[in-house]
């Protein structure tokens, strides 16, 4: 039986308390790299992608109520938290979007999931969108958060793109000139740059902000964020570019989310820009929050994804 959105609301706040309650936390290989990952629940297989600069984690108000229904695996892309973090390199392809969607392609196999449904946000979005091309046969559902395709970020950039996502150009020059910066203060980095829309520290899980910091502190972590912004603007872009010529599109049902408060809306049409990248069906719209959906509004994405995703 369906949740009420009380029912919703409820639920979304013990999760909270809980934090991951009824979740394994596990390693594996995959991919030639070692992921960290929470997995819960039974059901069809829901891999749930996060963004920069977080891990994991920010699933935390959400994934244990999909656990109800789905087996939901919450990794940390490669770079990111406690998985893998390769080397900086000058082409940046270990960064690449289509390698970062082949760890999840492997991993996901690996745990006995050819096949699956993807709910994805930020810079994990970007990784789904291209493990959707990719692998079409691996995707079943696909829901993105607050994102637009990286090309068409870029081919429509204007001075107000420049302006608000203005560390896409800065996190992308070359090493190590943004990492030492942000080294110098990791923590004062994390909370100006995690605040689009104003909040103070409060604004997110103790425990999730205390997993985002930790990793932060990892050696490597700072210099992988980096490099998944130049691979975005050098490798990916090159990747996207042979793509719509070759005329690959989203081919599964794709549901498009993003926040009323943030860019999104400000400066896009984004379903219409979804439906020039997706063959198949595209829903979506506003959800009342900021960037941080999930953590946001977790009922109201909640209330979407009870209706998009398919539970047996």
């Amino acid at each position: 039986m369906a949740l009420t959105p009380a029912d919703q609301v409820a639920r979304a706040a013990a999760a909270e308390m809980a934090f991951f309650e009824g979740f394994t936390l596990e390693t594996r290989e995959a991919n030639g790299q070692s992921l960290r990952f929470r997995r819960a629940g039974s059901g069809p297989p829901l891999l749930l992608l996060h963004g920069n600069p977080q891990t994991h984690a920010m699933w935390h108000r959400v994934a244990p109520i999909l656990a109800r229904d789905f087996t939901v695996i919450a990794p940390d892309l490669r770079g990111y938290g406690f998985s893998s973090k390769p080397a900086v390199s000058a082409d940046h392809a270990p960064y690449a979007k289509r390698e970062m969607a082949a760890d999840m392609v492997a991993l996901m196999a690996g745990l006995g999931f050819p096949r699956f449904q993807i709910v994805a946000h930020d810079r994990g979005a970007r990784v789904a969108h291209r493990l959707a091309l990719d692998t079409p046969d691996a995707v079943e559902r696909l829901c993105v958060l607050d994102i637009i395709p990286t090309l068409e970020h870029f081919e429509r950039a204007d001075m107000a793109f420049g302006l608000g996502y203005y560390h896409w150009f800065w996190l992308a020059q070359p090493h190590d000139r943004p990492e030492r910066m942000i080294l110098r203060d990791i923590e004062d980095w994390f909370d100006l740059h995690t605040s689009r829309e104003p909040k103070d520290k409060s604004f997110f899980h103790p425990e999730a902000r205390a997993d985002y910091l930790a990793a932060l502190h990892l050696p490597g972590t700072v210099a992988a964020i980096c490099e998944d912004y130049r691979a975005a603007t050098t490798i990916d872009l090159d990747h996207d570019r042979a793509s719509r010529a070759a005329g690959q599109k989203i081919t599964c049902p794709l549901l498009a989310l993003w926040g009323a408060k943030g860019s999104i809306p400000k400066w896009y049409d984004a379903l219409a820009i979804w439906r020039d990248y997706a063959a198949g069906p595209v829903t979506g719209g506003a959800v009342a929050s900021g960037h941080y959906l999930a953590e946001e509004a977790p009922e109201e994405v909640l209330g979407w994804l009870r209706d998009f995703l398919r539970h047996q």
